[in-house]
């Protein structure tokens, strides 16, 4: 039995070395990958890309509760790792208490339940994917929930301020050696960051990093700087994932149709 167990320890170190071995070559290919690129000599993110994980639910780390009202496990929220560096939202103390009542308020209040556009950066981490199609000037990232999109306008040495304020606000991009930097600014306010009620105000100001890893992942990174609901600049970071599949496109999520009776089911004549 002692053999038994002595043999089953040293097997169990062996894999754990083996883990640690890889885990560190793939840093090391992270930190040196040269991706490849386009007839502009800029890394090619063109391609389908989605997120893996739970930051959809709460971008901070967080156990299992209870979702929607007798949906029993399949309503549930499954626990998860945050994606927040650090795991701290660097409130102020009425927005920490703000976005409590969001909490308690998610299943009616959440703008995703109302089919409104996600916002930066919360579409990159919804659970669905989006296709980047890239060109010199301007940068497309199309969105399936909501049919949301953006433009990321590469061409301008000093951006534009955006003509109104918007969901998704408006993008400025350029290059960083391998790194695409978009900057944004321009929000209305309304968004949310995730389904825990993480929120933000309209004076939001979002820079974003896409650095490629591997030829099918790369690094996103999102520092949120805002004024008027935290005490400092903060940021996550993820992954993204390349959609390998052969016949992989971008379907649409026309998700209104779902929202309606939320939103409209209190003006009719008699209710459900």
């Amino acid at each position: 039995m002692q053999k038994r167990f002595r043999g089953a320890a040293l097997a169990m170190a062996g894999v754990a070395a083996l883990l640690l071995l890889t885990a560190g070559q793939a840093a090391g290919q992270s930190s040196t990958y040269q991706a490849a690129r386009t007839a502009d000599g800029v890394p090619d993110l063109n391609g389908i890309w989605q997120a893996i994980g739970t930051a959809h639910w709460d971008i901070q780390d967080h156990p299992a509760y209870p979702g929607l009202p007798g949906g029993g496990a399949i309503g549930a929220v499954p626990p998860g790792q945050g994606i927040v560096v650090g795991n701290e939202i660097p409130y102020q103390d009425w927005a920490l208490e703000q976005k409590q009542t969001n909490f308690e308020n998610r299943l009616t209040e959440d703008p995703e339940a109302k089919c409104y556009l996600p916002g930066v950066p919360r579409a990159t981490y919804l659970p669905h994917p989006f296709q980047i199609v890239q060109g010199t000037d301007k940068i497309l990232i199309a969105y399936g929930y909501a049919e949301a999109v953006r433009t990321i306008h590469m061409d301008m040495d000093e951006p534009e301020p955006p003509p109104i304020d918007s969901w998704m606000g408006r993008s400025h991009g350029h290059w960083d050696g391998g790194t695409l930097v978009v900057d944004v600014e321009g929000f209305n306010g309304e968004a949310w960051l995730d389904r825990a009620g993480n929120f933000h105000s309209a004076a939001l100001r979002v820079q974003e990093r896409y650095t490629p890893i591997s030829p099918n992942a790369m690094m996103y990174e999102a520092t949120l700087e805002d004024e008027n609901v935290y005490t400092r600049p903060w940021t996550v970071r993820l992954p993204l994932y390349r959609r390998l599949e052969e016949n992989a496109r971008l379907l649409e999520y026309k998700c209104i149709e779902f929202s309606e009776e939320l939103l409209y089911g209190h003006l009719r004549r008699e209710p459900r």
